[in-house]
């Protein structure tokens, strides 16, 4: 089986590849803006340079004709609140995955956002209609329509993993976590953040990446899957844990922050469809 992976140099791709790279029988191409660097290819990963903002129609030739791809590829983040995901990066999105569907693309798993939801709070089951509140939220959410509208015309199989809150290495510096390491790093006394009382749904990069890896390595035509834990947990226990796991002689100080207004204080996903999916696989 031939996996591709597009995004591969960017966070949550990483670590799909590490997940990728321990399963059976599976050739996994890495695709990326960039060229390829020896702090993130895993070894024996064929590497090719490929820009979306630039498609050609060999595309799906250079990543090797795959029977996967995984598409984790989205430029501007982390800024979710830009014009420039639904201005510009939804067109460039939508014209190389249809590249890739015209020239033959079996199967695809396209990375979603729970942003797509909105504002709307409690826990939330993929069968929700979705209104999302920010740009980024928005472009993601118009992507899916369209290749859903694709695929009523074209044969190929659709899943769009709908990611919820994640953590770990390698995540953005302004990300909660990344802040946090960096804290401990400088020796800093104190750890300034919001009052930590939102709920969300959180799992590590790693637990994330499996996931994927487990769906790409079974393609299903599955739809909308949520990729989340299944349970809320509050900010502030979660960097609790970090702190106690690091035992950095730091204190929080809750309340500095306000709360996010683009996100609501509780947000949480179902997580049955993925488990599901999981167990068949």
């Amino acid at each position: 089986m031939k996996i591709a992976v597009t995004g591969a140099s960017g966070f949550v791709g990483r670590h799909v590849l590490q997940a990728l790279a321990r399963a059976e029988d599976v050739e996994v191409i890495a695709a990326s803006r960039r060229p390829a660097g020896d702090d993130w290819l895993p070894e024996g990963i064929r590497h090719v340079v490929l820009d979306l903002a630039a498609p050609s129609p060999d595309d799906f030739s250079k990543l090797g004709l795959p029977d996967v791809v995984v598409h984790l590829a989205w430029h501007g983040l982390p800024n979710y609140q830009a014009r420039h995901h639904f201005e510009s990066e939804l067109h460039v999105q939508y014209r190389f995955l249809r590249g890739l569907v015209d020239a033959g693309l079996p199967s695809l798993l396209c990375a979603g956002t729970c942003f797509e939801y909105g504002m709307q709070s409690g826990e939330l089951h993929e069968s929700l209609p979705t209104n999302p509140g920010n740009p980024y939220g928005f472009a993601k959410d118009a992507l899916r329509r369209e290749l859903e509208f694709l695929r009523g015309s074209s044969h190929f199989q659709l899943t769009w993993a709908r990611l919820f809150y994640m953590h770990g290495e390698g995540q953005a510096p302004s990300s909660l976590y990344s802040q946090f390491v960096a804290a401990g790093a400088r020796g800093d006394k104190v750890f300034r953040m919001s009052g930590g009382e939102q709920l969300r749904d959180y799992l590590h990069v790693s637990q994330v990446a499996q996931a994927l890896a487990t769906l790409a390595c079974k393609p299903t035509d599955a739809g909308i899957v949520n990729v989340c834990a299944g349970h809320p947990t509050s900010v502030r226990s979660l960097v609790e844990g970090w702190l106690a796991t690091h035992s950095w002689p730091m204190t929080l100080a809750l309340g500095h922050y306000p709360y996010p207004a683009y996100e609501p204080m509780e947000f949480w996903g179902s997580n049955v469809k993925l488990a599901q999916l999981l167990e068949n696989s």
